[in-house]
């Protein structure tokens, strides 16, 4: 899923400082169970904003509104009713709901109220650690189900560099080194012939350096 990590108050105030009606938008995907963009956190960014310590004059009205998904436009035209005078959106979405709700109320202004991290899981209750780059060539395959471009430190495709120590990382102490993980893991599945493959240059192309990516599945939609 995708992780985000609330902006600084001063931040989203001075974002919505000159509007009169503000809707914060809720968004009940990946953002709420990483408890950072859905409705409870929603309702207490506009009980916080309320506050006149954040703004030179009065604060907007706020109104709080929260949908399944931001990121996709027939939610949002099915769903999504603006209330009357809103004049600017405070969205708690990650960066892509953020510009298809943009996309879809143009001209009016959409502001973030998150800052995306990374696509992530939960190890653990209240912690999320980074998993993917979205690199658009997986290596997973071939490296027991363990990312070595998003959990190495260094994204080395072909084994670990010569700082690590003891199974972790040189540049952190306290992280596993990817490569470590790869080859225990490796080693009892029985698969260590796979590290005996040598990869070449990862092509970046696919990581989207060539522009904006689009996937068009054949059948649906035009």
């Amino acid at each position: 899923m995708i992780v985000g990590d609330p902006k600084p108050i001063e931040e989203i105030a001075a974002s919505i400082a000159d509007f009169r009606k503000v809707l914060v938008f809720g968004c009940g995907s990946c953002v709420t169970v990483c408890r950072s963009g859905g409705d409870a956190e929603a309702h207490d960014l506009a009980n916080q904003l309320s506050h006149p310590r954040y703004f030179i004059s009065a604060p907007p009205q706020l109104e709080v509104h929260t949908i399944e998904r931001q990121c996709e436009r027939d939610l949002l035209e099915a769903f999504l009713k603006l209330p009357d005078g809103i004049d600017a959106i405070l969205s708690m979405a990650c960066g892509v709901g953020v510009q298809v709700v943009s996309d879809m109320v143009d001209p009016m202004p959409v502001f973030p109220a998150l800052n995306t991290t990374f696509m992530g899981g939960a190890d653990e209750p209240g912690v999320w650690r980074e998993k993917c780059r979205g690199c658009g060539e997986c290596l997973l395959a071939y490296t027991g189900s363990i990312c070595p471009i998003t959990r190495c430190a260094k994204s080395l495709l072909n084994g670990p560099c010569g700082g690590t120590g003891n199974g972790n990382c040189e540049v952190d102490p306290y992280m596993p080194c990817a490569w470590a993980m790869i080859y225990y893991r490796l080693k009892r599945q029985g698969n260590l012939d796979l590290l005996k493959k040598i990869r070449t240059s990862q092509d970046w192309r696919a990581a989207g350096s060539q522009g904006p990516r689009v996937r068009k599945r054949p059948g649906i939609g035009k």
